[in-house]
């Protein structure tokens, strides 16, 4: 492992500093909406994953901090009363000049179930509208009675082969250190938030490509720019401006580490 306090520094002690602040220093105390990981399911074999599964066994120390703020949000639910919502959602990235492209033990399949960046913060932002009031008193005093306190799978339930995105150089994955599959089942989040990821992979990425084009004044050769699609439709989920969740931040509290 390398850089393991790193984790801990700020899936754990990042997470208890938020805590914190909201349950002693805001008054009223706010509703917390933060990101967990689909990694919490570790070694667990059911697919796809559903909330009812186990992740008492974490396949790395990633997921181990990512499980420790699930139980560090359930203390601060249980004495303070701080409304809490996780998601545990997998909005894997590809980045770089040079991608490696990892398969498992005896040449298996290692797949992702890679989601959209603007399919996820509609998840967030469904959470933050359905949050409830937190129900402890501002400066960390008793609460009036339970709190809301709620986990949600967030992904795009179509698992890809990591294989068919690129072949530039393939690993061999560690017997241990990383789940090789994440699919998740995401009905309980449909049900309760509405969620209904939307966007495919290869649209994602091409959304993905059109908003840092323009985000940072990437200059295309003519060929290129020529076959761009127009980016009004792309805007909103791309990462164009705040809005929403601008307005949802005014009141509530949101963490991803």
């Amino acid at each position: 492992m390398r850089s393991p306090q790193s984790y801990v520094h700020s899936n754990v002690a990042g997470f208890v500093s938020l805590l914190e602040a909201a349950a002693k220093r805001a008054d009223p105390p706010p509703a917390v909406v933060w990101a967990s990981s689909s990694s919490v399911y570790g070694l667990n074999e059911g697919r796809p994953f559903s909330e009812a599964h186990r992740t008492d066994r974490p396949a790395s120390l990633y997921a181990a901090t990512k499980k420790a703020g699930e139980e560090i949000a359930h203390v601060y639910n249980h004495i303070y009363g701080l409304s809490l919502t996780g998601s545990a959602s997998s909005p894997d990235i590809l980045a770089g000049k040079h991608i490696t492209v990892f398969e498992a033990a005896g040449g298996g399949e290692v797949a992702r179930d890679f989601t959209f960046i603007g399919d996820v913060v509609e998840g967030c932002l469904a959470a933050l509208d359905t949050a409830e009031r937190s129900t402890g008193a501002g400066g960390g005093g008793a609460k009036s009675g339970p709190a809301q306190l709620r986990v949600y799978n967030l992904g795009n339930t179509s698992p890809v082969p990591v294989t068919k995105l690129a072949k530039k150089r393939v690993v061999r994955m560690p017997a241990n250190g990383d789940v090789f599959f994440t699919h998740a089942n995401v009905s309980l989040a449909r049900r309760e938030l509405g969620y209904r990821p939307a966007t495919s992979l290869a649209a994602g990425l091409r959304k993905f490509v059109d908003w840092y084009v323009d985000y940072y004044g990437v200059r295309l050769p003519a060929t290129a720019a020529a076959a761009r699609p127009s980016l009004a439709k792309t805007k909103r989920a791309g990462g164009g401006g705040g809005g929403a969740a601008e307005d949802a931040a005014e009141s509530s509290l949101s963490v991803s580490a």
